[in-house]
């Protein structure tokens, strides 16, 4: 009896340990669950909403958020939730946050842009410019170094601030061609098995995309041989990786597209497109970021632009370049420039190419190569961007898409970004004007929202 109860104990001590357990467990469940049920709800009453799908618009709704995601969305008269912080945002329109399909960080500090500037505090204050913009998501084409892998799963796990970075790592171009120089880390292989090797040691640290340069940079270097970018197209493919081509000709781009490549990522500028292109990048479902604001910075200040003293754009450039932009001397040395003929009919022709591709059914993704040089700047030239489009004869509504809904899409990430529906992330932009009936309205910003928290009020105001 002695040795029952003895060994009675134990089993009566662990039936009341379990009993607490569990207790303690359904205890944290709930506790959990009132957590998750008791997320802030936020009300942006009296809206015009443009939803980045290219829908209508839909006027005096007020846009419901939970936490970070959009909850609801409610036609005037509809009662409000209860509990909800509730603004009454009667006449702003509101659009999806932009996405940024082709862009740099990391390079620019003053007037330089560097590989040396490369830091992760210049990479974050870069991030944090374009948030004040309105540009939620950047994809950065080639020039990363190592610091750019744990920033972009950090900000991609919503851990830092400012906008989510996307990354094609080490970007790969041909051997001593001038893109080598952006960032110690580009590859250039001089052979097919290297190249391969370049896309598998690439490959390891997870790029969301990879980076081709395939030009002769105005006739100064020699292209990437076709046979290489080839077993670089197939060999990134293979390892599940899709492929972006900087280029400038038409017959590049044929050749890069029966290639397998994913993305072209600037304005065909030679010629114009032609119908085998057309039909190939059907077929193969390719997309094309038209990068216009990079051609009109070419040529645009030998005049004075209209937005040369916007606050908007100068507050939007690194110190030192506006004063560099508007001298005397930068104009005079653009008008005496020997290629700027060419220029102007480079960007004429890229202008027409996107009209053309947009209206055979091509996916148009904005994208502006910002933060290359200091020209290029961030923030202002995605807005740009959007007004070249228009003049290219691109309607505000199919520009809107394409700098939203077509990111978000490239970026594989459409099924919660880019849109503002029901369940999708509450990013956008709050504007005082109609980007419809004048697209350079996105300018005009009231707020800045990403995750559903308010992040900037406005820029140059």
């Amino acid at each position: 009896m002695i040795i029952q109860n003895f060994e009675a104990v134990p089993k009566l001590h662990f039936m009341k340990t379990s009993a607490c357990l569990t207790a303690m467990l359904l205890l944290l469940l709930n506790s959990c669950t009132t957590i998750s049920s008791s997320q802030p709800i936020t009300v942006m009453k009296g809206i015009t909403l443009i939803d980045g799908t290219g829908n209508e618009p839909v006027q005096n709704v007020s846009l419901v958020i939970k936490g970070d995601v959009i909850d609801a969305i409610l036609p005037v008269g509809t009662a409000l939730p209860e509990n909800a912080t509730i603004t009454d945002y009667t006449g702003k329109f509101v659009i999806p946050a932009l996405i940024n399909g082709h862009c740099h960080v990391g390079l620019l500090k003053g007037d330089n842009g560097s590989p040396s500037n490369y830091t992760r505090d210049n990479i974050l204050r870069h991030l944090l410019k374009y948030e004040q913009y309105g540009i939620s998501r950047v994809l950065c084409m080639g020039t990363d170094q190592e610091i750019i892998f744990p920033i972009r799963d950090s900000s991609q796990k919503g851990l830092l601030p400012g906008a989510t970075i996307y990354t094609a790592g080490y970007g790969i171009t041909g051997n001593n061609a001038p893109s080598a120089n952006l960032s110690p880390k580009i590859m250039q292989p001089k052979t097919v098995e290297e190249g391969i090797k370049d896309v598998d040691e690439l490959a390891l640290l997870q790029p969301d995309f990879v980076k081709l340069w395939v030009d002769d940079f105005n006739g100064t270097t020699k292209k990437m041989d076709p046979e290489i970018y080839t077993a670089v197209i197939r060999e990134a493919h293979r390892k599940g990786l899709r492929v972006a081509a900087h280029l400038y000709y038409l017959d590049d781009a044929k050749r890069l597209v029966n290639a397998g490549v994913d993305v072209i990522a600037h304005s065909i500028r030679d010629k114009e497109v032609d119908d085998e292109l057309i039909n190939a990048m059907k077929q193969k479902g390719v997309y094309y970021i038209p990068t216009l604001s990079l051609d009109d910075y070419n040529v645009v200040f030998a005049d004075d632009p209209t937005w040369v003293n916007d606050p908007f754009f100068k507050n939007s450039l690194e110190p030192g370049v506006w004063e560099r932009l508007t001298s005397a001397g930068y104009k005079q040395q653009l008008a005496k420039d020997p290629a700027l003929a060419q220029k102007k009919a480079a960007l004429a022709i890229a202008m027409r190419n996107v009209k053309k591709l947009a209206d055979a059914g091509i996916v148009i993704v904005l994208g502006t190569d910002s933060g290359a040089q200091p020209v290029r700047t961030q923030g202002f030239s995605e807005h740009l961007e959007l007004q070249l489009m228009t003049e290219t004869g691109l309607t505000p509504m199919q520009v809107i898409v394409a700098a939203t809904q077509n990111g978000a899409k490239l970026l594989g990430i459409n099924n919660t970004c880019g849109t503002l529906q029901k369940g999708m992330k509450a990013d956008f932009m709050m504007l005082n004007g109609d980007p419809l009936k004048d697209i350079k309205q996105t300018r005009n910003l009231a707020a800045v929202y990403k995750d559903g928290k308010k992040v900037g009020n406005g820029v140059g105001k």
